[in-house]
């Protein structure tokens, strides 16, 4: 009796050890969850995704990603280490960062608390002159990691097609890639490079019994390096290439570089005009119409987001030449697209070539109607 008394007080210890150090690794992993209680006492525990002076979103495992303003919320406290990034602070990589305060965050009664050590006197910053919050280890990282080439790229990817069989036979086929990875990914660090990458194509043939067939192929790549010298003003350089049976362009090459100027840039909204000196090299059907070209492209691209997730993208450059006037160009290009599900989307676009000098017999303008689905490539917002 005495042996089975003793094993019963030894499997009661062990039970109470094994409850002691599952609850302190629980409130150890709990010590490391943000929480978010709101003014009508609802509370969630999980995790900030982004904090700025407008609106918080929070993501915890019960109520999944959750945005609100300010006013709606009583108070947040953040479970590691976090920095403050205040508006009118812009950081480069790698850089002392003097101005950013970190340590033990709560934010209540539109005040963000910042406590740098646990003798220290804390550090206060109004919400409204509030531009980021995030953990110290984030911020370590993307003032220090330098991610691969071939990481961190955003865009979309459109196809489209056509087929009409009747007493006339065409076919229809449309792809469009941009794609564009701007350094660093951060808002509240200045602005470092940018690489844009674009491909579009339209092919079309038309057929009828007794009749010569119609075709159309048109086809434009082109790829942007830029680098910055302050927030708003940059330089690049870019290389070009088109395709227009329309306008008998079997080849048109386009190197150049200059400057950029960014106008306008928000969440929603940014808006860089350009200039630079070129170098252009036109191959025609007719061989005689070949020829070099030296002149300056003026172009100016737009972005921007608007309600329920639409997006439009447009871009309009004028190519002027300087050793033949009469050889000067224009492209216009204007996409607007309209998510679905998810990554999903549906893409409405126009693009509109002018060239003033093709050979006897081709067309100076063609016009491109174009609509297909759109995939999205990297962060979607909401996901």
């Amino acid at each position: 009796m005495l042996l089975k008394s003793n094993q019963f007080r030894l499997a009661i210890l062990l039970l109470l050890a094994f409850c002691g150090i599952d609850a302190l690794a629980a409130q150890s992993v709990s010590a490391q969850h943000d929480v978010l209680i709101f003014v009508n006492g609802e509370k969630l525990i999980g995790q900030v995704v982004e904090a700025t002076a407008k609106e918080v979103t929070f993501k915890s495992e019960m109520a999944g990603k959750v945005t609100a303003k300010w006013d709606k919320i009583k108070e947040l406290r953040y479970g590691e280490s976090a920095a403050v990034v205040k508006k009118g602070v812009k950081l480069h990589w790698g850089e002392p960062f003097p101005n950013v305060p970190q340590g033990t965050v709560t934010a209540a009664n539109g005040q963000v608390q910042v406590r740098p050590a646990p003798s220290a006197p804390p550090i206060s910053v109004p919400v409204s002159n509030l531009q980021n919050l995030v953990t110290s280890e984030e911020f370590e990282r993307a003032m220090h990691e330098h991610p691969s080439f071939f990481s961190d790229w955003k865009g979309a990817a459109t196809a489209g097609a056509s087929l009409v069989v009747a007493t006339q036979n065409e076919r229809t086929y449309t792809s469009n890639i941009s794609l564009v990875r701007a350094m660093p990914l951060e808002s509240w660090l200045n602005p470092i490079r940018r690489t844009k990458v674009t491909f579009n194509s339209a092919y079309g043939i038309l057929t009828q019994p007794g009749q010569p067939s119609v075709e159309t192929s048109i086809l434009h790549g082109e790829a942007q390096h830029d680098e910055y010298f302050t927030p708003s003003l940059f330089g690049f350089g870019d290389a070009a290439f088109d395709h227009n049976f329309a306008q008998g362009l079997d080849l048109q090459q386009t190197y150049g570089g200059g400057v950029g100027w960014t106008a306008i840039k928000s969440d929603s909204e940014e808006l860089d005009v350009k200039g630079a000196m070129t170098y252009m090299r036109q191959q025609f059907q007719t061989a005689q119409a070949n020829q070099n070209l030296i002149g300056s492209t003026f172009s100016e691209s737009f972005s921007g987001k608007f309600v329920h997730g639409l997006t439009l993208q447009q871009d309009v450059a004028f190519l002027p030449a300087w050793n033949n006037t009469n050889a000067y160009s224009a492209v216009a290009n204007i996409a607007v697209t309209l998510p679905l599900y998810k990554r999903f989307g549906i893409t409405v676009g126009i693009l509109d070539n002018f060239l003033n000098n093709p050979p006897p017999g081709f067309r100076k303008n063609s016009f491109t109607f174009t609509t297909g689905a759109t995939y999205t490539i990297g962060p979607v917002a909401g996901q």
